[in-house]
């Protein structure tokens, strides 16, 4: 695939960050209408604008050509919170909202020398999880669709029609499961540590009392498998890295927890609004018929990243980026969602295109995109796969313009997914929050831990069906 981007842009602007008067990027218009804050930041500034992220300034990257730059240049815009200036000199405040998640120093965010030891660890560790002819990548797929079932069938037993939150109900705890499933859990922990990573990711002002409950939590976890291994993520991650620390394995199992979690959860909420608003020009049931789940989330992800900006970067000296100049030491947000729209970018998307769906940057790119991408997308495409087998009908309850949207410095997802149901079939009988699961077909008898997990969670879904019936 080739893209050919033009860009007659003025000569870079020499005027330091610190200098300019940046507007807040995080105001309601953002929440509710985030395109139209990007295309007038576009037309202000060209395809690099400068914003004020919560009291902070910072590079915001608009254009999908500036963004590939950044993204495949891992020497000049290395990650890691030592190359900040502006932190070095004090000058970012200590009680920063956006700290917590960016001074935790798993793989995304670290830069330095230690960093290709850890990618190649988190490569080797996620290889059976994610190779689908291991039987560990068996094991999660057949009980990411077994979560699924269950969710279904608890969600249908106010009777075979209704009303649901797909978001509530299906879309935000099956990837809490697939992530209990992955790190080995014990007890309840697992539930407790999503919904703190939720309040984490949405950065408001629990975020750090969040981020310290959490960590205690995952080192706990961390300890336990160092202590005693098993076939897990984390074993396997100790396997690949002996020499992580508990609180260094900790960090890592964040950063998973964070992206089986709230980015899979969206990416399902916004495939299945997809699917049945019928919003696509190539006619989505059709595809998802023929078995194509992957290129519909693929299309999805065009539009609507649920990732729509990434961690900083930083310039490791002083660079031309768009129409200024990035001072060495500057932050820089590559902002997905808003590359996606780039009219430079997007005119060559029309009907017709020959540039693939796939060229989108929801998972970044160069050397640093994401390692769990595949693991993700195999858990959201299971789970989109099984709603539309166990469902004969979907509708949205709201028109599509009238969903309700959360956003966050990071995440942009719907706040809730109400649709109107008829399921195929009669209506099962409700899952046993304690019942064992069947092993899959062709998959070596491993016990599973997550039926023991369930109570919190299960009590906390029936009491949604509770108070909607």
């Amino acid at each position: 695939m080739e893209i050919h981007l033009v860009d007659e842009g003025a000569e870079p602007d020499g005027t330091r960050l610190e200098d300019l008067a940046p507007e807040p990027l995080l105001t309601r218009d953002y929440e509710t209408r985030p395109a139209l804050v990007y295309e007038r930041l576009r037309e202000r500034h060209g395809p690099v604008a400068p914003v004020d992220l919560l009291g902070v300034p910072a590079w915001l990257v608009l254009g999908y050509r500036e963004s590939l730059q950044v993204l495949q240049d891992d020497a000049a815009w290395p990650k890691g919170l030592e190359n900040w200036r502006a932190r070095s000199e004090g000058r970012v405040p200590a009680d920063w909202p956006l700290g917590p998640s960016l001074e935790v120093n798993h793989v995304l965010i670290q830069g330095g020398p230690g960093y290709r030891t850890l990618r190649g660890a988190w490569d080797a560790a996620l290889r059976p999880f994610q190779d689908p002819r291991n039987p560990q990548a068996k094991r999660l797929k057949a009980a990411v669709t077994g979560y699924a079932d269950d969710l279904i069938t608890l969600l249908v037993q106010g009777g075979g029609t209704g009303l649901a939150d797909l978001s509530a109900q299906f879309s935000r705890p099956l990837p809490l499961m697939a992530a209990s499933h992955l790190l080995g859990f014990p007890g309840s922990q697992g539930d407790d540590a999503l919904m703190d990573m939720w309040r984490v990711l949405d950065a408001g002002p629990d975020a750090e009392p969040a981020l310290a409950r959490l960590l205690v939590t995952l080192g706990e976890l961390a300890a336990a498998k160092i202590e005693e291994p098993g076939d897990d993520f984390p074993s396997h991650l100790l396997a690949a890295h002996p020499d992580l620390s508990v609180d260094e394995l900790a960090r890592e199992l964040f950063m998973l927890l964070g992206m089986t979690s709230d980015h899979v959860g969206i990416l399902i909420s916004n495939t299945v609004v997809e699917v049945i608003a019928g919003e696509s020009e190539g006619g989505v049931r059709t595809t998802l018929s023929a078995g194509m789940v992957r290129e519909t989330m693929n299309r999805v992800v065009m539009r609507k990243p649920p990732l729509v900006n990434f961690v900083p970067r930083f310039a490791a000296a002083d660079t031309p980026l768009g129409n200024h100049t990035i001072r060495a030491g500057d932050p820089v947000w590559v902002s997905s969602a808003a590359a996606h729209a780039d009219p430079l970018f997007a005119g060559q998307m029309a009907p017709g295109s020959s540039i693939s769906s796939r060229a989108h940057l929801s998972w970044g790119a160069g050397p640093r995109q994401c390692p769990a991408r595949e693991l993700a997308s195999t858990i959201a495409a299971a789970g989109v796969r099984r709603v539309f087998e166990r469902f004969a009908h979907l509708e949205l309850a709201l028109p599509v313009d009238q969903l309700p949207w959360r956003s966050s410095p990071f995440m942009r997802g719907l706040r809730s997914l109400p649709v109107r149901y008829e399921l195929a079939g009669p209506v099962p009988e409700a899952p046993a929050p304690m019942a064992a699961e069947a092993p899959a077909a062709d998959v070596p008898d491993v016990p599973d831990q997550a039926a023991k997990r369930r109570s919190s969670l299960w009590r906390y879904l029936t009491g949604l069906i509770r108070s909607g019936s």
